[in-house]
């Protein structure tokens, strides 16, 4: 995003967190970044998640990343994530777009609801009355760094499979790193000596089972 892009969505992000209070923190991305890993170019209540100016990115930033010049991400809206201490967030991904409808930036807004959730749990105790199913699902981690976001995708990518890495097999292997590949986790900076330790295979080998995964798609 250019100066006047940036300056414009820091004054909404300013906006929206002085009408909201605190508890909601508002955060900017700038997708047309050269260093994906220094994504927030402003952020309002960062104490919210521990995050400041230069910190990023987060999943769906590095999957706006991934997709490149595709128009095929959709903004997702009022979502659960939760921070590395526990608390419970909900949360807003509105993409920013250029004149072609290419996401240049995000707005983001993850608000604390803590503490409101903790109240509906107590009054759902005290009238007998259980809370509906969240149709979201598990809320989705808010990592500070590159090196957290890293491992929590090589984490997903392990459960995805369903085994340790030690005890996969080529193929699963294979699915393994597909799924790192889609969620952008190879823009990350040193991202492939560290899949490759974790998983106990050589760059060679990352590289064949990255050329097996995009042939497997092709299909």
């Amino acid at each position: 995003m250019d100066a006047t892009q940036v300056d414009f969505y820091s004054r909404l992000a300013h906006a929206i967190a002085v009408q909201f209070g605190s508890n909601c923190e508002v955060v900017i991305h700038d997708l047309e970044t050269t260093d994906p890993g220094r994504s927030i170019v402003a952020i309002e209540n960062g104490h919210v998640t521990g995050r400041t100016v230069g910190d990023g990115p987060s999943h769906v930033v590095l999957e706006a990343a991934k997709a490149g010049r595709l128009h095929k991400l959709d903004d997702r809206l009022a979502y659960l994530t939760k921070t590395d201490d526990g608390r419970i967030l909900r949360s807003s991904t509105v993409f920013i777009r250029d004149e072609e409808g290419t996401p240049i930036g995000i707005l983001g807004i993850n608000y604390d609801i803590t503490l409101i959730s903790a109240a509906a749990d107590t009054l759902s105790a005290l009238t007998g009355i259980g809370p509906n199913d969240d149709p979201t699902g598990d809320p989705e981690p808010i990592v500070k760094n590159v090196a957290d976001l890293l491992d929590d995708l090589i984490e997903q990518s392990v459960a995805l499979v369903g085994k340790p890495a030690a005890l996969m097999n080529k193929e699963e292997r294979v699915r393994a790193i597909s799924y790192l590949n889609d969620t952008g986790a190879f823009l990350i900076t040193k991202s492939g000596p560290k899949v490759c330790k974790y998983f106990g295979i050589s760059k060679y080998t990352l590289y064949s089972y990255l050329d097996e995964a995009k042939s497997t798609d092709e299909s």
